[in-house]
């Protein structure tokens, strides 16, 4: 059981328009529900969003997003993320597995490398070392490096929030590899 009740319908109309923009006529996630019971943390949290086409491909987001959410043992957003996303961004799955496990699937090419790295190094230190920066800005841009520094912070906090509110794991999303 989640340690907060997620909103139940039929909801506000403002906060049905809110869901329907973001969950496109899938089932709204638990993960929003709860959210949106405090209209404040909502508003915030699609803020911070960054599910919009950025600077990065889907591909590179979703490793970013994946490994992030691996590392912080958060087994609710990953499963979101690798059930949705994961064939659509073109990830194999030793590659889905390598983002729960050990991160080296063999496959990744050397800027998906650099992804895998910095979500690391940020999990373990918050921060890059002059190395590991020059590895990443050695295969993306300003705007690209402020994105993978963006996803890793709010799929950080994401994994606070989903781990904090002991969120069971959606119905359909994919579970860690024990």
């Amino acid at each position: 059981m989640p340690r907060i009740a997620p909103l139940e319908p039929p909801y506000a109309p403002d906060v049905q328009a809110s869901f329907d923009a973001i969950m496109q006529g899938a089932p709204t996630l638990s993960l929003f529900r709860t959210l949106a019971t405090s209209p404040r943390a909502w508003r915030k949290f699609r803020a911070g969003s960054l599910l919009d086409a950025g600077p990065l491909s889907l591909r590179e987001r979703e490793i970013v997003i994946d490994r992030t959410c691996a590392l912080a043992g958060c087994e609710y957003e990953w499963g979101v993320h690798v059930a949705v996303f994961a064939q659509a961004a073109g990830l194999t799955e030793a590659e889905v597995a390598a983002t729960a496990g050990a991160g080296d699937a063999g496959t990744w090419t050397p800027a998906e490398r650099a992804l895998i790295r910095t979500a690391e190094a940020l999990h373990a230190r918050a921060t890059l070392t002059d190395e590991e920066f020059a590895e990443l800005s050695g295969h993306y841009d300003a705007e690209q490096v402020l994105e993978v520094l963006m996803l890793c912070g709010f799929y950080r906090t994401v994994a606070y929030i989903a781990n904090g509110l002991a969120l069971p794991p959606e119905p359909d999303a994919a579970r860690l590899p024990a």
